[in-house]
């Protein structure tokens, strides 16, 4: 009989909380424990003790965050207890109970203002205050959990909840031709590949007390602008039956937002492969498993013309 593993999943209701859910990804003998906020509110020191007083975790996923990046720009004290105060309460707690940490960080802690790919020891400037609240969170889960395992992920997607993808489907529905900034270069990552390379890190620091700590990246091979991932969904929608339109190319100043975003946030992730042997693949493979899930498989020459 295996092991028998309890993990716990903060944030399971968003993107990757969610794909973290699936089974298949943490193989037999694990138990996934995904409360709800309500069940366990992250900025509450005593709340978090109890939980993990409740059974002898294995391993802690922190996905939870304020990813509201430009209402972040208001709502600073709500950003900041969930981005910065509940990272710091999660990693004293673990460390306590002498439970591992893996958490999940952003791309927003660079000021993008470099076209090299960042890596793990590039120095943080965030410019937004989600940007800052993340930068926190990380200092704080570095200071009081030596067991830790943070991934600085961007441009996310997946079937689930609001994102690019269903954003950029949906317009492509209902207008004539979209406007996208093409000026802002980055790496789209799905939700289920970053998954999936969080549970297998989960499970390495629950299984071996020698296994690598530190900060890494996880971002899909590759990079593109907002432009160009736009024109990837729209193309590959029609492939699939959908509705193709233009994609004009506009620039950031063109379309104004209340948060700073990085103008170049490529993430390097030779560090993760170094560390965990994983290697991400293409954001292009990575869209077409999301568009089959969103659209449906791609059809043949004789369907389309059908």
């Amino acid at each position: 009989m295996p092991e028998t593993r309890d993990i716990l999943i903060l944030g399971g209701t968003g993107q990757v909380g969610t794909e973290l859910q699936a089974p298949a990804l943490w193989g037999a003998g694990t138990r996934l424990h995904a409360p709800s906020r309500a069940a366990l509110d992250v900025t509450d020191a005593a709340a978090i003790d109890a939980a993990l007083a409740q059974r002898p975790y294995a391993a802690v996923v922190n996905a939870a965050a304020y990813t509201a990046v430009d209402r972040a720009e208001s709502e600073i004290a709500a950003a900041w207890a969930l981005n910065a105060v509940a990272p710091a309460l999660l990693a004293a707690a673990t460390a306590r109970a002498g439970i591992p940490l893996v958490h999940v960080s952003t791309d927003y802690v660079f000021d993008g203002r470099t076209e090299a790919p960042c890596t793990p020891d590039t120095p943080v400037d965030p410019q937004s205050v989600y940007g800052a609240s993340k930068a926190a969170g990380e200092i704080a889960v570095r200071s009081a959990n030596p067991r830790h395992a943070i991934l600085r992920t961007a441009w996310v997607v997946s079937p689930h909840r609001g994102n690019f993808v269903k954003t950029m489907l949906r317009l492509a529905a209902e207008r004539e031709r979209l406007s996208v900034v093409d000026d802002q270069h980055g790496s789209p990552t799905s939700a289920g590949d970053l998954a999936a390379g969080l549970a297998q890190i989960a499970q390495a620091l629950a299984r071996d007390p020698t296994a690598p700590t530190g900060t890494h990246h996880f971002v899909n091979a590759g990079a593109t602008t907002w432009c160009g991932f736009a024109r990837a969904i729209v193309a590959g929608a029609a492939r699939r039956g959908g509705r193709s339109v233009p994609v004009d190319a506009i620039p950031t100043s063109a379309f104004p937002t209340p948060a700073r975003r990085p103008a170049h946030s490529v993430l390097s992730t030779a560090s993760l492969t170094a560390a965990y042997g994983l290697r991400p693949r293409p954001w292009a493979e990575a869209l077409d498993d999301i568009l089959d899930r969103l659209v449906g498989p791609e059809r043949t020459t004789t369907e389309t013309q059908a």
